[in-house]
C-alpha cells in the first residue's frame, strides 16, 4: 500500500512502514510546510493512504467537505515510538481493507472508521 506522511507523523512510523514494504511519500522530504488542503490533495490525487497526526485534517473532510481518497489519523499522543509503531502496524494488518473512502482515527482507546462519501 502507498501512504502519504503529513509532516507531523513520528519517523519512526514512516520507517516501519517502509521497512514493511509500503512506499511513503514524505511530505516533511518534498513539501515541508505545504498547507493542509494541499497535503490532502496531493494523497487524494495519487489515491494514498494520508497517515497524519494533524486532526485539523478532520476539519477539511468533514467541515469542508473536501474530497480525500482516505485518511489514517494518529491520536497516540505519549506513547513511546515503539508502541506507536506497533498499534499502527497492527490496524494495518487487521483494518487496511477498510480504509478506502474512511476517515479512519487510531487513538489509544479505540479505532473508528467512518466512511465518508
Amino acid at each position: 500500500m502507498d501512504f502519504v506522511a503529513d509532516e507531523s507523523v513520528d519517523g519512526h512510523i514512516i520507517q516501519a512502514l517502509r521497512s514493511a514494504g509500503h512506499t511513503v511519500l514524505n511530505i516533511h522530504d518534498t513539501d515541508l510546510g505545504a498547507p493542509d488542503v494541499r497535503v490532502l490533495e496531493i494523497a487524494y490525487a495519487s489515491t494514498q493512504v494520508l497517515i497524519t497526526e494533524d486532526k485539523d485534517f478532520g476539519d477539511l473532510v468533514f467541515v469542508n467537505n473536501s474530497p480525500h481518497s482516505r485518511v489514517l489519523l494518529i491520536r497516540l499522543d505519549g506513547l513511546p515510538p515503539p508502541d506507536k509503531v506497533a498499534r499502527v502496524m497492527m490496524v494495518l494488518g487487521h483494518h487496511i481493507n477498510e480504509l478506502q473512502g474512511a476517515f479512519t482515527v487510531l487513538d489509544k482507546n479505540k479505532l473508528r472508521i467512518r466512511k465518508h462519501p
